[in-house]
């Protein structure tokens, strides 16, 4: 075992390959070949003396000492990161915290706890992204972000099975509701009844190997007719409202619906409950990640969600 030889590039496509899960999806983030990734972690692997990532049809997965190696690296790239930022003379980051967050909660969630701690704790700075959930999950683990606020479905299972588990916290538990467009009968109502879900057209998330289909009620005992794919949560209920079909939306979410769209409880069948969860290591954060939890727990104390 000789890791003397093992260069940067490795380390970081490593940790790439370790939070995207994926060999394509990493050299994608890296602008890599796929081949060039492959054989970067060749190299580490030989320079470990064994397997780092299990390989399998659905993706990789850290091995024991694939997750030696991760967090060795981490603190290995982090350090040189720093190092790099002081000699170029820009501020050092120890105020910054890298905060992943799932779609719905970019809507309202977020933006309105940044807003509160812009005002409370101005020299925290929080940088981040959007991801679906198995992804920030592989973030977390791979040291690429202290918080992610996850989305969780019944019967809120943890979001993964590795050790040790991930500190998690609800911030929002709220009903899932479904968005029509004002000019549709569907309307005129207080509630939706199930039944009245079938035959119609449904504006969907594209097809994902990670997340189930979003955007279509679940349970519905027939093939969806999806009229529209599109990730972004707005576009989706901006099709709405020009009367395109229906979608599926958090009522957490529903103040933030454009003109033109009605968000309405579904009755009649099971209760859909959608969690978002607030999730780091189980290691002690650092001061400024507290500060950021404590803004977006706050955040959705005053969208009305328990905590």
């Amino acid at each position: 075992m000789d890791f003397t030889d093992v260069s940067l590039t490795a380390l970081r496509v490593f940790r790439a390959v370790a939070e995207r899960g994926t060999f394509t999806a990493a050299a994608e983030s890296l602008g890599y070949t796929q081949s060039a990734v492959s054989r970067q972690i060749a190299s580490i692997e030989r320079a470990a003396g064994t397997e780092l990532l299990e390989r399998r049809r659905e993706g990789v997965r850290l091995t024991p000492a694939g997750r030696v190696v991760l967090r060795r690296a981490t603190v290995v790239l982090d350090q040189i990161d720093a190092t790099a930022r002081e000699l170029s003379g820009l501020p050092a980051e120890g105020g910054v915290v890298r905060v992943g967050w799932f779609p719905s909660a970019g809507g309202v969630l977020l933006p309105r706890a940044l807003a509160a701690l812009r005002r409370t704790d101005p020299a925290v700075r929080v940088v981040g992204r959007e991801g679906a959930t198995p992804e920030l999950v592989r973030a977390l683990r791979a040291g690429s972000l202290d918080l992610a606020v996850l989305a969780s479905v019944p019967p809120f299972r943890p979001p993964d099975a590795e050790s040790p588990p991930l500190v998690l916290r609800t911030l929002t538990e709220r009903a899932l509701c479904v968005a029509v467009p004002a000019a549709d009968p569907l309307a005129r109502g207080d509630f939706v009844d199930v039944a009245d879900l079938r035959g119609r057209r449904w504006i969907a998330a594209p097809p994902s190997d990670e997340d189930r289909l979003m955007g279509v009620w679940p349970g519905l005992d027939e093939r969806p007719d999806i009229a529209h794919t599109a990730r972004d949560w707005l576009a989706k209920l901006h099709l709405v409202a020009a009367g395109c079909g229906l979608t599926t939306l958090p009522a957490s979410l529903a103040g933030a619906a454009p003109p033109g769209v009605r968000v309405l409880p579904v009755r009649g069948g099971p209760q859909e409950q959608r969690r978002l969860l607030l999730a780091r290591l189980p290691h002690p954060p650092a001061e400024p990640v507290v500060r950021v939890a404590a803004a977006l727990r706050a955040a959705a104390v005053e969208i009305g969600a328990p905590t």
